[in-house]
């Protein structure tokens, strides 16, 4: 009873959090955990842990599954070879951190959980995990002396100050690399030298289209070798990767072909950066490695995508070149707005949840509809025919006369049209603000929202006017039937009698009505929902947050265009023997004012803000909540036909969930030591058992290098 309660009042009167991480926590716990036998209690062995914290369905090409393991040395704090719930809470707790990838690596080294790492099981974890024909590195160096102070004078390194030591880390490894294989001292290697470097230190984070060129390197400069100052330069643009990618989106962007020099790269990098100035040799780099396919040297999106995206390989079936199709249609799609088809789905999936959303609301207000519209037709200059005192009078003798469903007289085609009405004017309106919003805040400019405003009432009026004429006429003929003898007529009959030139008639009193109702009413529901209730990335409005904001916006826009509403109202209804009749807009005006003076305008004006207040209000929160309910398949999945999670240059921002993203950034980090971190090793004939406490379900000591 407790949960449903709390999930009513969730949905009445919104969130502004997520739900409570411990409840997520314990149910991805308990949907990977088995049970010990002997204790009852349920628990993650390694095997269960990565089937928790890597999904199968994310991308291993890079970062294998099994490596993951190694974040299981991290969760089993007390070093049983068991993660419990507690130990998992902690651990997924740690995930949410902002800085979790430095610290899941402190705390992998960290054995005794004392805040400090020594020197000496750095150094033995290290030599562990490395690979056996690993490039020498020296903890010795003067580089490592600055972190950890000299061989005879070594000190525990905080967890800060072993952050700053890993960032600087990868850096070194090629700096003393390069001095391994630089034997004669002429500042040159082999290109296979580079490769050999750059796999070491670098292949968990490279694309394979830049693994497998990396010798071509050469060609940039007239020699045949590589020197420091291209190693340096390639070390600066891998590293600044996210910059780069940057960059590049707004250069392409602002292309009318969508591709780009060497030149519009600096350019755009000038306007871009402050202090991360980029090289001649880092955009001939860059620009190398991406046009190896493209010899023209204007490049597209899909030519950088092969360089920036770690993910980026050839194993699947449809081939490199359709992919560098797709990603340039898909940036060319970023750039200039949605395609065809899927804005055709969009607005078809926007009609569809208009309709409905128009149904309901129409359906909780029609009684005051019907009050309203009898209000209007009332003549009151004429002796005998003040049928009402006002709307509840109205409203009693309605009931009286017609029985309760007499307040629904006309409601089944209203029910009918008022699907494609509401529905058009809810889809033109998101159309125009979504034309004319910016696309990274959602921020737009009042006369914009008046405008996709206007529109969408404007567009409504193909559906509005016979509808409105229809349903007037029904809810007026069982005031008829009580003082003539006049038959009930159908609404086919009204249609077929008054034709298609007559089911437009008062179109114009129509459109002064709606297009400003409009104009008023959309603009002021958005800035209530924003500026008045806080609606926002953080805060999910509820239903009764979502009805109110529709309700107050639908007060002043309602009222403000009765007058139209009453001229509307007078030229559609059938005018009753010895009536007035008019010629037309502007003679109704003239007519109902020289005769029942400047109050008859507003005549019914209460029960059209009782009505459309409300009415809207039910409209724009069922629209809403069907938004979230049912929305477009599809959607939030960029179209990428590699289907990985991982972002690449002009597609959205990674999809996978965020625990696995931060897991798989703190193996990054934990890569930069070796790439052979997590690997299984079959040293002289022993079967590896890896970093202590998490080889196999029994665990067992490690055997040191």
């Amino acid at each position: 009873m407790a949960t449903t309660t709390e999930s009513v009042t969730e949905a009445l009167l919104g969130t502004t959090q997520e739900p409570q991480l411990s409840q997520q926590t314990r149910a991805e716990f308990m949907k990977h955990a088995r049970k010990d036998e002997q204790t009852d209690e349920y628990y993650l062995g390694e095997e269960e842990f990565i089937e928790a914290i890597a999904p199968e369905s994310e991308d291993y090409h890079k970062i294998k599954r099994s490596q993951y393991a190694i974040l299981f040395r991290v969760a089993d704090r007390r070093r049983t070879g068991k993660v419990t719930l507690q130990d998992w809470g902690t651990f997924d707790n740690l995930l949410s951190k902002p800085d979790a990838e430095y610290e899941i690596a402190f705390r992998l080294f960290d054995t005794d959980g004392t805040g400090v790492v020594t020197f000496d099981e750095f150094q033995k974890l290290y030599n562990l995990n490395k690979g056996e024909n690993t490039i020498p590195f020296d903890w010795n160096s003067e580089w490592a002396s600055l972190y950890i102070g000299g061989k005879r004078k070594r000190h525990d390194m905080t967890y800060p100050q072993f952050s700053q030591m890993l960032r600087g880390l990868q850096g070194e490894r090629v700096r003393q690399a390069f001095h391994y294989f630089d034997t004669n001292g002429d500042g040159y290697i082999e290109p296979e030298d580079f490769q050999r470097i750059i796999l070491e230190t670098s292949s968990h984070k490279l694309s394979d289209h830049l693994l497998e060129n990396l010798q071509s390197l050469c060609n940039i400069s007239s020699g045949s070798k590589i020197s420091y100052a291209n190693v340096r330069a390639f070390q600066n643009i891998i590293r600044e990767m996210d910059l780069v990618e940057l960059i590049i989106r707004n250069a392409t962007k602002k292309s009318e072909d969508g591709k780009i020099t060497r030149t519009d790269f600096l350019n755009e990098a000038a306007r871009i950066t402050r202090f991360s100035l980029f090289t001649p040799m880092e955009a001939d780099i860059l620009f190398h490695f991406a046009g190896l396919d493209a010899p023209s040297g204007r490049l597209a999106v899909s030519d950088f995508a092969k360089v920036l995206d770690a993910s980026w390989h050839h194993a699947y079936d449809f081939g490199v070149k359709a992919a560098g199709r797709a990603l340039d249609t898909a940036a060319k799609v970023s750039s200039k707005g949605s395609n065809l088809l899927h804005s055709v789905l969009e607005s078809a999936h926007h009609f569809a949840l208009g309709s409905l959303a128009g149904a309901f609301g129409a359906f909780m207000v029609y009684p005051i509809d019907l009050v309203k519209t009898r209000m209007q037709n009332q003549r009151s200059q004429r002796v005998g025919e003040m049928l009402y005192k006002n709307s509840l009078d109205c409203a009693r003798k309605v009931v009286k006369n017609e029985g309760f469903l007499g307040l629904y007289s006309g409601v089944l085609p209203q029910l009918v049209g008022v699907a494609p009405e509401k529905a058009i004017k809810l889809t033109v309106n998101d159309l125009v603000r979504g034309r004319y919003s910016d696309p990274k805040t959602g921020a737009i400019w009042l006369p914009h929202e008046l405008l996709a405003g206007g529109s969408a009432g404007a567009c409504q009026v193909v559906f509005t006017n016979p509808l409105e004429i229809v349903k007037i006429r029904l809810q007026v003929q069982g005031e008829i039937a009580k003082t003539t003898d006049t038959p009930r007529r159908s609404a086919m009959w009204i249609v077929r009698n008054l034709g298609l030139v007559g089911l437009y008639k008062g179109a114009n009193a129509c459109l002064l009505r709606d297009v400003p109702f409009s104009a008023i009413y959309f603009p002021t529901y958005n800035h209530l929902k924003r500026d008045y209730f806080g609606e926002g990335p953080n805060k999910k409005l509820g239903i009764v947050q979502l009805l109110t904001a529709g309700a107050i916006a639908g007060m002043p826009a309602a009222y403000l265009t009765t007058p139209c509403d009453v001229v509307k109202t007078r030229l559609q209804v059938e005018a009753r023997k010895g009536e007035q009749t008019y010629k037309g807009l502007v003679d109704c005006a003239k007519t109902v004012y020289r005769q029942e003076g400047f109050k008859a305008f507003f005549k019914g004006g209460p029960a059209r803000i009782l009505r459309s207040s409300p009415q809207f209000g039910f409209t724009l929160a069922g629209y809403e909540v069907l938004q979230n309910l049912l929305p477009l398949p599809g959607s939030e999945d960029a179209n990428d036909p590699r289907g990985h999670a991982e972002p690449a240059v002009g597609l959205a921002e990674a999809r996978a969930p965020l625990p696995f993203i931060r897991s798989r950034n703190a193996l990054k980090v934990i890569l930069d030591l070796d790439e052979s971190f997590g690997k299984p090793k079959m040293p002289k004939g022993q079967s590896w058992v890896g970093i202590p406490g998490f080889g196999g379900r029994s665990g067992g000591a490690a055997v040191a290098a």
